[in-house]
């Protein structure tokens, strides 16, 4: 079948600047998708984590590079792995996409999560993100939104994450999630799980670090500590690292005395 989402006779997907060089295409799409994603980490923290959400994150991300964003592909895909000897992992049946995504996201919402330690929250949390990828819901851009929207979801739940550490260290990220979704019909359970829980271990680690660190620094400060005054100077925290490194949060505290 052809793929409907190429320019005819290439393999690069058709984008609304109608960009037809790789090259061009893939700095467009990293210059505008980290604008949206910056603008995720500063906004409103979604309130619901179902399917629905999921593929409006996704065209949030997408909205200024593909025309389908947010919506699921219609075509069964491939992508050759290196970490499996150039096979493919077995995404979803384009026909199964909104009930295998359901199932696993239904499963995320209804653990109870607070009764369960750190490691319990790495091991749980890994196994839901592999789960939720292996799905692939969309012809590009899964990984990035998959992350993201777990990451929002783990941190509703009161385990901050950062999430930078999974962007700071992509290939491996995914190559984790390559070796934690490795079940094949043919091939049998080849899924090892250690590698990308041992990364969201470290990034709730630092997460939980993080909390405590702005938490006591707020205190310091003379202001009252808050989950909204945590999570947005965390959330602002990660904006400023990416442009300016390290951030003062006492004189963000001066500088934003919002009422709460």
């Amino acid at each position: 079948m052809k793929d409907p989402y190429l320019y005819p006779h290439t393999d690069i997907l058709k984008n609304l600047a109608d960009i037809r060089d790789r090259e061009m295409l893939s700095c467009m799409e990293a210059e505008y998708t980290s604008i949206r994603l910056a603008e995720l980490v500063t906004g409103e923290s979604v309130s619901r984590f179902d399917f629905a959400a999921l593929c409006d994150m996704h065209h949030y991300i997408f909205q200024d590079i593909y025309e389908w964003a947010g919506k699921i592909r219609i075509i069964n895909i491939e992508k050759s792995e290196p970490a499996l000897g150039g096979i493919s992992i077995e995404y979803s049946d384009c026909f199964d996409i909104i009930k295998d995504a359901t199932y696993v996201l239904d499963k995320m919402n209804h653990y109870t999560w607070e009764k369960a330690s750190l490691d319990e929250v790495a091991e749980i949390f890994s196994k839901y993100l592999a789960e939720l990828w292996k799905v692939h819901p969309y012809r590009e851009g899964n990984t990035r939104t998959v992350i993201t929207f777990c990451s929002q979801f783990i941190e509703s739940k009161g385990f901050y994450i950062d999430s930078d550490l999974f962007k700071d260290h992509a290939q491996y990220m995914r190559t984790a999630l390559v070796a934690a979704s490795a079940l094949f019909s043919d091939l049998g359970d080849k899924r090892k799980q250690e590698y990308l829980e041992k990364i969201v271990l470290d990034a709730l680690e630092r997460g939980q670090e993080m909390k405590q660190r702005v938490s006591d620094i707020i205190k310091e400060a003379g202001f009252r500590v808050t989950e909204r005054r945590i999570r947005k100077i965390i959330y602002w925290n990660r904006l400023e690292r990416h442009e300016h490194g390290e951030w003062d949060v006492r004189l963000y505290l001066l500088q934003n005395e919002e009422s709460e």
